[in-house]
């Protein structure tokens, strides 16, 4: 049974205004923060994790910002009901295996036939590049604060931003189905990958799934969770 929308007052209008300013703003507090911690002195200096965590914050802390001044505007002033934010233990039980399914079965299948027609770009060494890559820069202590970027963060922001203020929005608007679908899309992109853009899409409409069925975002955190720390894992068993 589908539920009803958190935040009646949400639009596909205020939802993309408000995600545009804060992906805009967002991004230029990440890299002022970067340039706080780390200047590189090549080109290709490899980024290192103090950078890609002082990123995060950056934009993290202006993404909640913007969540929580929607939610004063024309919400409840509850992030809990607004955007759904609640976890619950079956969301646990169900999410922590989706979220492994999705990264070793559902990606696998999408990028499959890709492969077969453009081995150079989409063979598994250029999938998992940008991951290896992460797990390349931390070392040490630095591995605990990777693990609470990829695995923690990550996750419950980019629920509320893309399911919890965008798929909400753009549903209330356009009807659920179109919803979910551009949100998938615009969460695929933003990460500026085309080679993970098909994969990232797929696992983009479970997400998307979980929220529409639920109106919470707890399942679906909790699989983007599973799914990102069962790929930085194996990459880093890999290496």
């Amino acid at each position: 049974m589908e539920s009803v929308p958190n935040f009646p007052a949400l639009n596909a209008r205020n939802a993309m205004g408000y995600w545009f300013g804060a992906f805009l703003l967002g991004n230029i507090a990440s890299l002022l923060t970067v340039l706080l911690v780390w200047r590189p002195q090549n080109a290709g200096d490899p980024v290192p994790i103090r950078a890609t965590a002082a990123s995060a914050v950056g934009l993290w802390a202006v993404f909640s910002l913007f969540l929580l001044l929607l939610s004063r505007g024309i919400g409840s002033r509850s992030m809990r009901h607004d955007f759904g934010l609640a976890v619950t233990a079956r969301d646990v039980l169900v999410g922590v295996p989706l979220g492994v399914f999705c990264q070793f079965v559902l990606v696998n299948i999408v990028n499959w036939p890709l492969s077969q027609f453009f081995p150079e770009h989409f063979s598994a060494e250029e999938v998992e590049k940008r991951a290896r890559e992460l797990s390349d820069s931390a070392h040490g202590a630095w591995v605990i604060v990777l693990v609470l970027v990829v695995v923690v963060g990550a996750p419950v922001i980019e629920e509320l931003m893309y399911r919890g203020l965008v798929q909400q929005g753009l549903s209330n608007s356009l009807g659920a189905a179109r919803g979910l679908v551009v949100a998938a899309v615009l969460f695929a992109a933003i990460h500026f990958q085309w080679i993970e853009f098909p994969g990232l899409f797929a696992f983009a409409l479970v997400l998307g799934w979980c929220y529409r069925r639920t109106s919470r975002l707890g399942l679906g955190i909790i699989a983007h969770m599973a799914f990102n720390a069962s790929g930085l894992l194996v990459v880093s068993i890999l290496n």
